[in-house]
């Protein structure tokens, strides 16, 4: 405040001439004051004492009212006065303290300041009116000085000031809380993106946004960053939706924004800086239409630090459903998103069959990829992906949806009509250039008729799942439509399945064993245990049923080892009757004989049994010996190291190569039941069996003929040099009781 000179330090005199208007009163930048007096020498004398006084930079402008009612219509008018110099009696006795009730109450101005005069020396009014009504001062004119009415003026404006720089930073505050609840509640990326450059223009003071706000992956040193909003001016400066770093006006400023990690605020523009995730920031550009002041630039601080976190959070759940509904490699809807796709056109059949009649679900697989994988390296093989899928997306119909449901495997859904199987493998005709090098793939394809298919998305994709491994079963390159005789079928797999695992929990697998003879003295030599499965009400299901089941699921390594305690416990038992010299074999399944598990299984059975292991045989098939025989080679020579010998069943069925065999160390070589059925009128099944006797007698393996059925062919086996055999002819399979009655039997026969 401009301090008054010595002479002005008088009784202010109140005269009929009028002053000159004080330069203030044109100024749009000076304090408002309004003199409602219905003395004109009033409002001239004041005009004048107060004409010089500067208040934190800013002169006083004067407007005018000579009663209340005036002074009430003005005010209505007028929303930024700051001080009323107010006269208490005017028309009415109380005039002036009924205007103080209608400024605070009626219209609602509790910042403007009301400094009460009165010419009645005896008039005063109560002290309850000055304290309710916030009356800043009460002076009777003659004692007001042009010093004291200085001060009383100079105050009542900081007040003011004060009071109306908290209630500006108040509705301030609670527009970033509103604006920020408003916020928080959207969901998307880039509808929060536009609701911010909304709510910031709103906090600068501005109607409108002309701004964008970016992603900006990388930081300042990118080469572009994603525009998620732009409005007014800058909705065309990033037609493919990236704003190039390098540019300059908005990108200029937000790639300071970024260099600084800070917000700037400059004369016609400000800049929002949203610190993210340590991969992602977020920036904001908005067009000023004049320079913010300290409360706005205050309040959008306050906004952008709270909307930082809610815009990770958004930007965090965008990342988390596109990881969960896209692939990530290339971009395409992953199987999670093709089943909600396939669940939609399925309930669009539901209510207009017609409309979705022809809609085809088709399976791409890429045949040999897994070989060109582990040949050239992942990374090709991604670069690979890529190229087949920009192909796909680039030369199909753009109306068919496509998705990759697995590492390999590509999806297209669509008309049948546009889903034709031999246009989609002819997209493969023309080799992929990748890292320079021409690669020739093609691909094999199931597909489903929604139309036909009964059930949810997910269970249509299993059935084309079905018909791609049928159409791989058969020849690759080619294709296979899914029909409902193969879905019967494989659910009737799944109810085996389940029926085998609860069968097997209620004991109603059992083992039954086949004796083996000596084919030279008729004496019983061992048995095979043979597993069977009889059901609730008695069924028998063949065992080439359920034991495949068994594998394809894994529960065959449960069994498998109760199989194989079964038989050693058997064993102990034949043992105890007095049959020590009985070996007993059990087959070994390649699933079984592949786990890691499988050595330490059967060093368990023969311990807690106390089966010798040189009376247990494992029977092992002759193509599961030629897979992978160097890893074979490994683990049966750890067999042996616990005592137990190995067979290879089925023997001459498959192609052995006879160099792995020698280094296999196998004891017994079994013949398989179809040359000995043949053995009798085959020249053919009689040379193979007298190669495989001839093969183990050269190689000092043991051999024994299966599914021997008459005399003939015994006859004939041991003719060839055979020793051993199973078959009809000796014993059908035997429960427990009956092999032992059988051994009992066959000594008393031996004996007479």
């Amino acid at each position: 405040m401009s301090a008054p000179t010595p002479a002005q330090d008088d009784e202010l005199v109140f005269v009929d001439e009028a002053p000159a208007a004080p330069s203030g009163a044109t100024d749009p930048g000076a304090w408002r004051v309004l003199i409602v007096d219905d003395d004109a020498d009033v409002h001239s004398t004041t005009t004048f004492a107060l004409g010089s006084l500067v208040v934190h930079g800013r002169r006083l402008a004067f407007l005018h009212a000579y009663s209340a009612a005036e002074a009430r219509a003005l005010l209505e008018r007028e929303t930024d006065v700051a001080v009323v110099l107010l006269d208490v009696v005017m028309e009415e006795a109380d005039a002036g303290l009924h205007l103080v009730r209608h400024i605070r109450e009626t219209l609602d101005r509790h910042d403007l300041r009301i400094i009460l005069r009165t010419g009645q020396p005896g008039y005063a009014p109560e002290m309850d009116a000055i304290r309710g009504y916030d009356i800043n001062d009460y002076r009777t004119k003659s004692e007001l000085t042009r010093t004291k009415l200085y001060t009383a003026v100079a105050s009542a404006i900081r007040a003011y000031e004060q009071i109306h720089a908290l209630e500006a930073s108040r509705r301030g505050l609670a527009e970033v809380v509103r604006a920020n609840a408003e916020l928080m509640a959207l969901r998307s990326i880039g509808g929060m993106a536009n609701g911010i450059l909304r709510e910031a223009a709103r906090l600068a003071g501005q109607p409108a946004a002309s701004g964008l706000m970016c992603s900006c992956l990388g930081g300042a040193q990118a080469a572009g960053w994603q525009v998620l909003a732009a409005g007014g001016d800058c909705a065309g400066l990033a037609p493919g939706g990236m704003l190039p770093a390098r540019g300059d006006g908005p990108a200029a400023a937000i790639r300071a924004t970024l260099d600084g990690r800070r917000h700037v605020f400059a004369d016609t523009y400000l800049t929002l800086y949203f610190g993210g995730k340590a991969h992602c920031d977020f920036a904001a550009w908005i067009a000023l239409e004049r320079p913010l002041d300290p409360l706005r630039r205050g309040l959008l601080e306050l906004f952008a630090s709270n909307i930082a976190v809610g815009l990770d959070n958004v930007a965090l759940l965008t990342d988390l459903q596109r990881a969960a509904f896209y692939d990530p490699l290339t971009g395409l809807p992953n199987r999670t998103r093709l089943v909600e796709l396939i669940d939609e056109g399925l309930a669009a059949v539901a209510i207009d069959a017609a409309d979705k009649a022809g809609d085809v679900l088709c399976l791409i697989d890429l045949d040999h990829f897994a070989e060109i994988n582990d040949a050239l390296g992942h990374q090709f093989g991604d670069a690979l992906l890529l190229a087949v899928a920009r192909r796909l997306r680039a030369l199909l119909h753009p109306r068919l949806q496509l998705a990759r449901i697995g590492s390999d495997i590509f999806c297209v859904l669509g008309e049948a009509r546009q889903v034709d199987p031999e246009a989609i493998r002819a997209l493969f005709a023309a080799p992929f250039s990748i890292e320079g090098q021409d690669v020739q793939v093609s691909s094999t394809l199931g597909l489903v008729r929604l139309l036909e298919h009964d059930g949810s998305g997910a269970d249509a994709l299993k059935d084309a799942d079905i018909a791609l491994k049928r159409a791989k079963s058969r020849q690759r390159g080619g294709h296979f439509y899914f029909s409902r005789g193969m879905g019967v079928e494989i659910r009737e797999r799944v109810r085996l399945m389940h029926a085998l695992r609860s069968g097997f929990a209620r004991g109603q697998l059992f083992l039954a064993y086949q004796p083996q003879v000596e084919l030279a003295a008729h004496r019983p030599f061992g048995a095979e245990a043979l597993l069977r499965w009889r059901t609730e009400d008695g069924r028998l299901v063949p065992p080439d049923r359920f034991i495949p089941i068994a594998e394809y699921s894994g529960l065959i390594i449960e069994i498998g080892e109760w199989v194989l305690r079964q038989a050693c416990a058997e064993l102990m038992r034949l043992r105890a009757a007095g049959h020590l010299d009985f070996t007993m074999s059990v087959n070994v399944s390649q699933v079984q004989f592949r786990h890691p598990g499988f050595l330490d299984m059967l060093r368990a059975a023969l311990l807690d049994t106390g089966a010798p292991p040189e009376r247990i045989e494992l029977e092992i098939t002759e193509s599961m010996a030629m897979e992978e025989p160097d890893l074979l080679i490994e683990r049966l020579a750890a067999i042996k190291r616990t005592g137990v010998s190995i067979a290879i069943d089925d023997f001459g069925t498959g192609f052995s190569s006879l160099s792995y065999l020698q280094r296999l160390q196998v004891d017994r070589l079994k013949i398989d039941r179809a040359f000995v059925t043949e053995i009798t009128g085959s020249a053919r099944g009689s040379s193979i069996a007298e190669m495989v006797i001839e093969l183990g007698r050269n190689l000092g393996l043991s051999i024994i003929a299966e599914g021997v059925e008459d005399e003939r062919q015994a006859q004939i086996l041991q003719a060839l040099g055979c020793p051993l055999a199973q078959g009809f002819l000796f014993s059908r399979p035997l429960a427990p009781e009956q092999l032992l009655e059988w051994l009992g039997a066959d000594a008393l026969t031996r004996a007479a």
